[in-house]
């Protein structure tokens, strides 16, 4: 049973003016609103999907675009090489999917199908961030919450995913992040918490430069990759917000 869907329509991937437009985006959000509900879990199950093959420098340009689009901040075009627009012809279409056995379906009833033979990464995670941002203010906030915890994952897209981007716990956090945030956060972005506070630019500066050490594809272990880059992004969230 299809439980929420996802189009995006984008040039080819050969194509020297890249575009993207966001199609029917049926993203269900939770009955409490209290979590990513069916289209939530399919953002970040696209984002999971496809965000592995980006390269550290163009997950990092995900990252700040999903802050953007939380702080509500107008997004400055292109991102990823990629102009968002509202206008679909010429663009080439692609579906991502949600299904379940029923309404109702539990975590591990749940299967994604990734339609990638005419897009890149890029383009997939782009869309699916998008439709996180445009998606209606009561499960806005879930949605993109769902996204950045599924650019964090290293793993199958199966149970452990989903539980990861219902609940935001791939393991536990340090008790450090409540009693000192603004310390784990400095710490955790490589700065000395001696000396005065960074400027913001250095601390986006330092938050890149840890992103791509924490990334698999140079040598991190997979395992501990979800969280290493989930504590990277609340880091750089709490520097930026003082």
């Amino acid at each position: 049973m299809l439980l929420a869907e996802l189009e995006t329509f984008h040039s080819r991937p050969i194509a020297p003016t890249r575009r993207i437009a966001i199609g029917r985006a049926w993203l269900p959000g939770s009955q409490d609103g209290a979590g990513p509900g069916f289209g939530g879990l399919l953002l970040g199950g696209v984002c999971a999907r496809f965000g592995p093959e980006l390269s550290g420098d163009l997950l990092g340009e995900v990252v700040q675009l999903v802050h953007e689009l939380e702080q509500g901040q107008s997004v400055a075009q292109p991102r990823l090489r990629h102009r968002l627009q509202q206008d679909r012809v010429g663009l080439t279409r692609s579906r991502q999917r949600l299904y379940g056995s029923r309404p109702g379906s539990l975590l591990d009833e749940l299967s994604c199908e990734f339609d990638s033979s005419r897009a890149t990464p890029s383009q997939l995670v782009l869309g699916a961030a998008y439709a996180a941002g445009s998606a209606a203010p009561q499960v806005r906030g879930e949605a993109l919450r769902a996204v950045r915890r599924g650019l964090a994952w290293r793993g199958e897209v199966g149970l452990a995913l989903f539980s990861y981007l219902a609940s935001g716990q791939a393991s536990p956090r340090p008790a450090r992040v409540v009693a000192d945030p603004v310390g784990w956060a400095l710490e955790t972005l490589g700065f000395d918490r001696e000396v005065e506070m960074p400027a913001e630019a250095a601390v986006r500066r330092g938050f890149r430069e840890a992103l791509r050490v924490a990334h698999p594809d140079l040598g991190a272990a997979e395992a501990e990759a979800a969280d290493r880059i989930a504590e990277l992004s609340e880091a750089r969230r709490i520097l930026l917000a003082l």
